[in-house]
C-alpha cells in the first residue's frame, strides 16, 4: 500500500471505488466463465451505457451545486420524440435534427433554471414537475407510438470507428486512438513535472512517474485490444468518442475555469460564495440549463442506438444518473464531487448490471442489489466525513491532483474552507 501511495499520491483509501470496480470485473469474470472481459461484451457494455454516463456528467454539476434533477429521463424522451418526428415528417437532415435537439434541451433547461435560480423554487420541486410535464409531452407529441430515425442519425448511438485496411485483424482507428491517449497521458505527466520544477517544488523521484505511466499505459493498451479485436465492423463506439470528448471538456471546466470553481463554491456555502462575489443565481441557472442540454444529447444517443423513439424512453434514467454520481463520491449536501468520480460510479453500476445479467439474476434481485450498493456507498462517504476523513471523491482525486499546481488543487475545496462569513474581505487562500 505504501508503494501505491507513493506512485499515485495521497492516502491509500483513495483507491476505494476504483478497487471496487476492478473487484467487480474480476468477480464476474470468474463466475461467468470469462464472459465479461471479451471484446463483444465490453463493446456492448460501453455502447449500452454511454447515455447514462453522459447524464452523470451533467448530474454531478447539479449535485455539486446543491440541487437534484428528476426530469432528465423525461427531457431526454421528449427531445428524442420531437427530433425523430422532425426528421421523419419535416424532412430535415440528421445534423439539423441533432442541432434542433440541443436547442430544445437548452430551452427546457432555461425554463427550469429560471424557476430554480430566479424564482427560488427548490430544484427538487421544479424538476419533479418537469418530469411529469415532459413525460406527458413525449406521449402527447408521439401519440404513444414509436418513430423510426434515419440511418445517418443512428451512427451517433450505434456507430463504430470505421475499418481501414487489414491491420493484422485489428481496427486501425481504435489502435491509433489508444496510442494517442497514451501520448496525452505521458505529455501531461512530464508537463506537470516541468511546472513543479519552475515553481520550485521538489518533484517525485523519476521511478514514481515512470511506474505510474507504465501502469496506466498497460491499462489503456488492454482496453484498446478489447475494443479493436471484436468481430469485423465493430470497434470503439462513436457514442464512446462523444463521451470521452465530454469528459475532457467538463474536467477542464470544473478544474480550470472560474465557472467550475463557482459551482463548487455555491454548493459548499452559497452565502459565503455570494459574499466573495459569486453570482449564485447565474451559476444555478447555467447548471440547470447544462443538465437539460446533456439530457437532450443522451436522449438522441439512445434513440440513435435503438433506431426509434418511443413512449418508454427515459424511464428511470434519472435514478441511474443520480446513483452513479453518489456512488462516485459526490456529497449529498453539495460542494463535493468530480466528473471522473461520476464516470467511475457509472461504470460500477454498468458492470454490476452486466454481470448480474450474465449470471441470469432476475430483475427483482438486480434492483435490490443496486439499491444496497448505493446505500452502502453513501453511508461510507457520510461516515468518513463524520470521522473527519476525506470523502470518497477526495480520496479518488487527490493523487491525480497532487502533482498539479496549487491553484488546480482547489477543485473540491468548499467555499466555507476558503472564506468564512466573518472574513468577507479576504481572498481565497
Amino acid at each position: 500500500m505504501n508503494a501505491l501511495k507513493r506512485i499515485f499520491g495521497g492516502d491509500t483509501r483513495q483507491f476505494g471505488m476504483i478497487i471496487a470496480l476492478v473487484a467487480l470485473v474480476l468477480f464476474f469474470q470468474i463466475f461467468t466463465g470469462g464472459k465479461v472481459l471479451t471484446p463483444t461484451n465490453m463493446i456492448n457494455l460501453f455502447n449500452g451505457n454511454s447515455y447514462i454516463l453522459v447524464l452523470a456528467i451533467g448530474m454531478v454539476l447539479v449535485i455539486i451545486a446543491g440541487h437534484i434533477d428528476l426530469s432528465v429521463g423525461s427531457v431526454a424522451a421528449a427531445v428524442g420524440i420531437v427530433v425523430a418526428i422532425a426528421m421523419r415528417d419535416w424532412g430535415i437532415p440528421w445534423y439539423l435534427g441533432i442541432l434542433l435537439g440541443l436547442v430544445l434541451g437548452a430551452a427546457i433547461g432555461a425554463w427550469q433554471g429560471f424557476w430554480v435560480a430566479y424564482v427560488g423554487i427548490p430544484a427538487f420541486i421544479v424538476t419533479l414537475a418537469g418530469m411529469l410535464l415532459f413525460r406527458g409531452a413525449n406521449q402527447f407529441v408521439g401519440k404513444s407510438l414509436t418513430v423510426p430515425v434515419p440511418d445517418e442519425f443512428r451512427v451517433m448511438g450505434a456507430g463504430f470507428l470505421p475499418e481501414i485496411g487489414d491491420f493484422a485483424r485489428y481496427n486501425a482507428p481504435t489502435v491509433i486512438l489508444g496510442f494517442l491517449l497514451i501520448a496525452v497521458v505521458v505529455f501531461l505527466e512530464f508537463r506537470s513535472r516541468r511546472i513543479e520544477a519552475r515553481t520550485g517544488a521538489t518533484p517525485d523521484p523519476l521511478w514514481i512517474p515512470v511506474t505510474r505511466l507504465v501502469l496506466l499505459a498497460g491499462a489503456v493498451l488492454y482496453v484498446t485490444w478489447l475494443f479493436s479485436t471484436g468481430r469485423y465492423g465493430t470497434s470503439f463506439p462513436v457514442s464512446g468518442l462523444i463521451l470521452v470528448g465530454l469528459v475532457a471538456v467538463y474536467v477542464f471546466i470544473t478544474s480550470k475555469t472560474v465557472l467550475g470553481r463557482h459551482v463548487y463554491a455555491v454548493g459548499g456555502n452559497r452565502h459565503a460564495a455570494e459574499l466573495s462575489g459569486v453570482q449564485s443565481k447565474k451559476v444555478n441557472f447555467l447548471v440547470m440549463m447544462n443538465m437539460s442540454i446533456l439530457a437532450a444529447l443522451a436522449g438522441m444517443m439512445f434513440v440513435a442506438r435503438s433506431t426509434s423513439s418511443g413512449p418508454a424512453d427515459g424511464v428511470g434514467w434519472e435514478l441511474d444518473a443520480i446513483a452513479a454520481v453518489f456512488i462516485g463520491g459526490a456529497a449529498v449536501s453539495g460542494g463535493v464531487g468530480t466528473v471522473i468520480g461520476s464516470i467511475v460510479g457509472g461504470l460500477v453500476m454498468a458492470v454490476l448490471n452486466n454481470g448480474l445479467q450474465l449470471l441470469s439474476v432476475g430483475s427483482d434481485m438486480q434492483s435490490i442489489i443496486k439499491g444496497l450498493v448505493l446505500l452502502i456507498a453513501v453511508a461510507i462517504d457520510v461516515y468518513n466525513k463524520s470521522q473527519g476523513r476525506r470523502s470518497i471523491i477526495g480520496m479518488l482525486t487527490n493523487g491525480l491532483r497532487s502533482n498539479q499546481p496549487a491553484t488546480a488543487q482547489k477543485e473540491t475545496v468548499k467555499t466555507s474552507e476558503i472564506i468564512t462569513p466573518a472574513e468577507p474581505a479576504e481572498s481565497p487562500k
